[in-house]
């Protein structure tokens, strides 16, 4: 359980509105221009944010987003790189959590105690883990708990009720609901499965549920925040800065969005 996170996710509820949750990767669109990116989606509204774990088979993500750890990777991005990227995020917002969104294998690499004590060292809230199974989260479920880090699970259209269940009992922080099967990318409407995934995954646990995958405009938020304890936009604003001109102008591109999608996400 992360203190942090439970309260700004407890404070937007309390508000009658979702929790806005930005994704960006680390790296992007430079090493130390992650920071800055991350810095807008934060001054645009963001509650809560999401820095990925650039990797070079990422199952989950599709064409934006791996175009975005292409270019963190050609940059040289290291794991340490995106630990200082939350140590500078956190130190300029305290108020904000951050998460890091990974898939296991970097994490066993790097060692899961170990990974886990530079994340809190750096102030970090915890982790998005979409491809560690629960069965085998064990060591790390016992070092995130060791030190207040959440650990947030995956559930998808297509998980039965009783893995739901399951996932649901081990998971800290949230339950990070995909709202079409596939991989992230912005899309014209959002899953129709999205809202009975919500519906099915609080029917196992008390902890907020939040939606992910294809939404791009404050239309989508504004839907899925009608039925759902967050909305996470990824895609939509690395798309921002591939289509700038300059790292600048992708900053202020993704924190126009990231204003826009804060008003959505209020329209309950």
């Amino acid at each position: 359980m992360n203190a942090q996170l439970s309260g700004v996710l407890a404070a937007a509820r309390a508000e009658n509105r979702a929790a806005l949750i930005g994704y960006l990767p680390a790296g992007f669109p430079t090493i130390p221009g992650a920071a800055q990116a991350v810095q807008a989606l934060i001054d645009g509204g963001v509650d809560v944010v999401e820095l990925g774990l650039p990797h070079s088979d990422p199952v989950l993500d599709g064409p934006t987003i791996q175009t975005a750890d292409d270019i963190a990777l050609r940059n040289g991005v290291r794991t340490r790189d995106v630990l200082e990227t939350v140590r500078q995020v956190t130190a300029a917002n305290p108020a904000v959590p951050v998460l890091v969104m990974t898939y296991w294998n970097p994490v066993d690499r790097y060692g899961a105690a170990r990974f886990a004590a530079d994340l809190a060292a750096a102030g970090g809230a915890g982790c998005i883990l979409p491809d560690l199974p629960v069965e085998e989260a064990g060591p790390w479920l016992a070092a995130a708990e060791e030190l207040g880090l959440a650990t947030v699970f995956v559930v998808a259209p297509s998980s039965r009720d009783q893995r739901l269940a399951t996932i649901t009992a081990s998971g800290t922080g949230f339950v990070y609901a995909a709202a079409v099967m596939g991989v992230t990318g912005s899309r014209n409407q959002v899953g129709e499965m999205a809202e009975d995934l919500v519906r099915r995954t609080r029917a196992t646990t008390d902890l907020p549920v939040c939606v992910g995958l294809g939404v791009s405009t404050a239309a989508q938020a504004a839907e899925v925040a009608a039925f759902a304890d967050g909305v996470i936009v990824g895609s939509a604003f690395v798309q921002r800065i591939l289509d700038a001109a300059s790292p600048e102008a992708g900053y202020a591109a993704v924190r126009e969005l990231a204003a826009e999608l804060a008003v959505g996400v209020r329209k309950r």
